[in-house]
């Protein structure tokens, strides 16, 4: 049972890391597209009151969304619901990593949000661990890399 837990796992976590690879990407393209590198520049360099306002605004953002999505779950629109948690889980990711990334140093002043931090980072670096030792987890890393590979030759 634990192999299989363990396999379903690295399942997940390869694909996270597929997802946080694109979304970084699209992030960055986005942040340059709607010309706002000085938001970016005035976030990293603020307060950390500021700080925790501008990382509250994602989560005030996703949050109506997600509530939606489970109203759609509940009223048994499981596609929509689905499609709509997805949409606010990507949307979420975007936003939150991006003013994480940025507003870290500060936010990290907190001393609630340090230790929440850092103990689930510790989670996540145990977690991480375990998943990587699997087979099924280095067979989809080199796969990664072999596609990575194929889909960069056709556009050489």
């Amino acid at each position: 049972m634990k192999k299989i837990l363990l396999s379903c796992l690295a399942v997940v976590l390869i694909i996270e890391e597929w997802l946080w690879d694109a979304l970084s990407a699209f992030g960055h393209s986005l942040i340059r597209w709607l010309n706002l590198e000085t938001v970016e520049q005035w976030l990293s360099q603020t307060s950390p009151p500021l700080a925790l306002v501008a990382f509250s605004i994602p989560l005030i953002i996703v949050t109506p969304i997600n509530l939606v999505a489970f109203g759609l779950l509940a009223h048994g629109l499981i596609v929509q619901g689905i499609l709509l948690e997805l949409l606010a889980k990507l949307l979420g990711t975007v936003l939150i990593a991006r003013v994480f990334a940025l507003t870290k140093p500060q936010l990290l002043t907190f001393t609630f949000l340090r230790v929440i931090y850092t103990t689930v980072t510790g989670w996540l670096q145990w977690a991480h661990q375990k998943v990587t030792e699997t087979p099924v987890y280095r067979w989809s890393k080199q796969f990664k890399a072999e596609a990575k590979a194929r889909f960069a030759a056709w556009f050489n």
